[in-house]
């Protein structure tokens, strides 16, 4: 495979690997989003998690981290349990939101080299593939918050209901999701 047909293969697996295959990174953006809509904020919020995700990513994939899907996969249930609950219980970002994503993000970055693991880096070309497939990760967490923002967000951020009639509910269902598939995760491991 040539350096270009690399980088296109890996940043479209890196996209794919979002939409519309990654469920439960999908919720996780939007759970991003939903507690504070400003566009700004929640691209912040999502960079940093970007960034754990690709240090954990690099380490694993390079054999110096062996996740163990076991333990990971009910966490990045547990991440997304926990953010859905926390835009339920607070009003805006608390200070320590940053710190707590990037802890998700090291952890979601775990479940992303599982991933990789069934598809493989090309040893020759592994870093470019690496940074292909987490650049390609980045385009679908921006196409989530864009998509969230246009057809929610903009509409509706300012209305007094917002929170009790869209935060609240999406959170709710998200928060459900993600308590069945952390039972689901440890009950039933992969």
């Amino acid at each position: 495979m040539s350096y270009f047909e690399t980088i296109s293969t890996y940043l479209q697996l890196g996209f794919t690997h979002v939409i519309p295959l990654g469920f439960d990174h999908i919720l996780f953006i939007l759970t991003l989003f939903f507690l504070s809509s400003n566009i700004k904020t929640v691209i912040i919020q999502c960079s940093v998690f970007t960034l754990a995700h690709s240090l954990s990513l690099g380490l694993a994939a390079s054999g110096f981290i062996i996740p163990n899907a076991n333990i990971v996969e009910p966490l990045i249930a547990i991440s997304i349990l926990f953010t859905a609950i926390e835009n339920i219980v607070h009003d805006k970002i608390n200070p320590w939101r940053i710190a707590l994503i990037f802890g998700f993000g090291l952890i979601h970055g775990l479940g992303f080299a599982n991933a990789l693991k069934e598809i493989g880096l090309p040893k020759n070309q592994f870093l470019p593939s690496l940074l292909s497939f987490n650049i390609g990760v980045e385009f679908g967490q921006i196409t989530i918050i864009l998509a969230a923002y246009f057809l929610i967000s903009k509409w509706f951020s300012n209305k007094i209901w917002y929170k009790e009639r869209i935060v609240y509910p999406i959170s709710t269902v998200i928060a459900c999701v993600a308590l069945y598939w952390t039972i689901e995760r440890i009950v039933f491991p992969i």
